[in-house]
C-alpha cells in the first residue's frame, strides 16, 4: 500500500489530465483501427453469422482486382495533379498578393473563400453550373457560339474535370499558409541578395524559396494526403462514372463496404490506403527535412 501511495504522489499531474483525452482516442481512434485490422482478415459480409478467417486472402484477391488497380491509378494520377496544382498556383498567388492593400484583402478573400465550403456542397454546386442542358457554364459556351462538351459524362473529360475543381477548392488554403511563411521573410535577406546583383528570380530561388520550404512542405504533405483520400467530389458528381475512370480508392471502398457490404475486404482496402498516405507522408517529410539535417 505504502509503494502504492508513493507512485501515485511521484505521478506528474499532467498525465492525470490527459487521461479524458487518452480515453477518448482509444475508444474512438485506436479500437476502431483495431478492429478494422481484424476484420481485414476475414470473409466478413454483414448479414452473415459467422466470419471465416481468410488471414491475408483479401489482400491477396487487392493484387488481382483489376478494378482496385484502375481505383489506384486514378487515385494517385489525381494526387499528383492536385499537388502540384494547388502548391504552385497558391505559392504563385502569395508572391502576387503579399503586399496588404485593399484590393490584396478583397482577392485573397475570394481565393480562400471556396477553402471554407465542403468537397460535398462544391460537388453539388458545380455539378449543377457543369450541367449540358442547364448550367451556366455551358449556356456561356453558347453565347459566343461553343458547343459546351458533356464535362462529367464524357470519358476524356471526367478526371481532368474533378481535378480542375479540387485544385480551384484546395488552392486558397496552400495560399494562405504560403502568404503567412512570405510575410516572414526578413527582409533584409533580400535587400542583401538586390545588393549583390540579384534578379527577381534569383532571388525567389536563392532566397524566398529556402525560407519558406517549410511551409512548402507542410503545404504538400497536406495536399498530399487530402487527394489521396478523394471520395465526396466523385460521389456527388460522378459517382465514379463514366466507366469507373473517376473512380478513387475511397469510393472503391464505399462500393464494396456500404453497397456489396463486404467490410473485410474494404478494410484491406482501408488498410493500404493507410499504408500508403504513411509511407509517402514519411518519405515526404524525409527529403523535406534532408536539409535541416545537414
Amino acid at each position: 500500500m505504502k509503494t502504492a501511495n508513493r507512485a501515485l504522489r511521484s505521478l506528474n499531474p499532467a498525465y492525470l489530465y490527459l487521461l479524458p483525452s487518452l480515453a477518448l482516442i482509444a475508444v474512438f481512434i485506436a479500437e476502431p483501427i483495431a478492429g478494422s485490422g481484424w476484420m481485414s482478415l476475414h470473409d466478413w459480409t454483414i448479414g452473415e453469422e459467422t466470419h471465416r478467417w481468410v488471414g491475408l486472402g483479401n489482400y491477396a484477391e487487392l493484387l488481382g482486382d483489376e478494378r482496385f488497380r484502375n481505383a489506384l491509378t486514378v487515385t494517385w494520377l489525381y494526387t499528383a495533379v492536385e499537388v502540384v496544382g494547388q502548391v504552385g498556383l497558391g505559392f504563385a498567388l502569395a508572391l502576387w498578393l503579399r503586399r496588404t492593400t485593399w484590393l490584396t484583402k478583397v482577392l485573397r478573400s475570394a481565393f480562400f473563400f471556396p477553402t471554407v465550403a465542403s468537397f460535398a456542397v462544391v460537388g453539388v454546386v458545380w455539378k449543377f453550373l457543369l450541367d449540358p442542358q442547364v448550367g451556366l457554364v455551358n449556356g456561356w459556351l453558347g453565347r459566343i457560339g461553343i458547343l459546351g462538351p458533356t464535362w462529367l459524362t464524357d470519358t476524356r473529360l471526367a478526371l481532368p474535370t474533378v481535378m480542375a475543381i479540387g485544385i480551384w477548392k484546395g488552392t486558397g488554403f496552400s495560399m494562405i499558409v504560403l502568404l503567412a511563411a512570405l510575410q516572414d521573410v526578413p527582409r533584409q535577406l533580400i535587400e542583401a541578395a538586390t545588393l549583390d546583383g540579384a534578379g527577381r528570380w534569383q532571388q525567389l530561388r536563392a532566397v524566398v524559396v529556402p525560407a519558406v520550404r517549410p511551409a512548402l512542405l507542410f503545404t504538400v504533405v497536406i495536399a498530399t494526403v487530402t487527394s489521396l483520400q478523394l471520395f465526396d467530389l466523385v460521389y456527388v458528381m460522378t459517382s465514379g462514372g463514366p466507366l469507373f475512370h473517376t473512380e478513387s480508392i475511397v469510393a472503391y471502398l464505399y462500393q464494396r463496404g456500404f453497397v456489396e457490404f463486404r467490410m473485410g475486404y474494404a478494410s484491406a482496402i482501408a488498410w493500404v490506403l493507410f499504408i500508403m498516405i504513411l509511407a509517402v507522408s514519411l518519405l515526404q517529410l524525409r527529403i523535406g527535412g534532408r536539409d535541416d539535417d545537414d
